[in-house]
């Protein structure tokens, strides 16, 4: 199982209206269009650079907490309630996500909102944000049915481990699915499974093909409970 993650463009826009941040935000995606594109090997060498040395991995994580209080508008939980298209990314692994922030950031991954927010941010911006983002804690959450988690819990422990791993936790290539939560994992599913143009990987849809609706919601339910 691969859950790949992304924001919409009109509940981020409507987000970030009411927060006064938009402009802030969107300003200078025009100046950076028009500079270097961020490569792979940039990010990854700069991601490597942190982890060599803790004092550059505190400036780019200063620097990475002020850029997520705009992240925060869409990827947070606000009052008890997450966004149904828009995953958690608390606790992510840094090289999956600074490659996924990469690829919006190219156009390689299709998403108007985030193209325009990532092509105004910087390589050390970019690395910073997914750094304070592996270090941000995932709530812990109660099962919404103790039936439903067994069954995702077989399931899981079945089928999705091959990929993500007993932990769920993830590696530079798949994310960490564990903790994300219900409505985000539950559409996800079944947008893989149903063919939707709006997701699209080879392995997810062979993968939930076989998948009923129950199986799905007692996924999203496990692992919207895993530590």
């Amino acid at each position: 199982m691969h859950l790949r993650f992304f924001a919409p463009l009109h509940t981020c826009f409507y987000l970030l209206l009411g927060a006064g941040l938009l402009s802030i935000a969107l300003v200078p995606v025009v100046y950076a269009q028009q500079g270097k594109q961020i490569t792979q090997a940039e990010l990854q060498a700069r991601l490597l650079e942190a982890k060599t040395y803790p004092e550059v991995e505190q400036k780019l994580y200063t620097l990475g907490k002020k850029v997520a209080a705009v992240c925060a508008n869409c990827h947070a939980d606000h009052n008890g309630k997450a966004i149904l298209e828009v995953p958690y990314l608390d606790g992510q692994n840094p090289a999956y996500l600074v490659e996924q922030i990469r690829q919006f950031s190219q156009g390689l991954r299709k998403n108007t909102f985030m193209e325009g927010i990532l092509k105004a941010m910087s390589r050390d911006e970019m690395v910073g944000m997914v750094l304070f983002y592996e270090k941000e804690p995932l709530p812990p959450r109660q099962a919404r049915d103790a039936a439903m988690l067994a069954r995702g819990k077989t399931y899981y422990e079945r089928v999705c481990f091959n990929c993500h791993a007993a932990d769920g936790h993830g590696n530079e290539r798949l994310p960490r699915i564990a903790g994300q939560h219900y409505g985000y994992v539950h559409q996800t599913l079944k947008r893989y499974r149903d063919g939707s143009h709006v997701r699209s990987d080879p392995n997810m849809a062979f993968v939930t093909k076989g998948m009923s609706d129950p199986d799905i919601q007692a996924v999203a339910t496990y692992l919207e409970t895993m530590p």
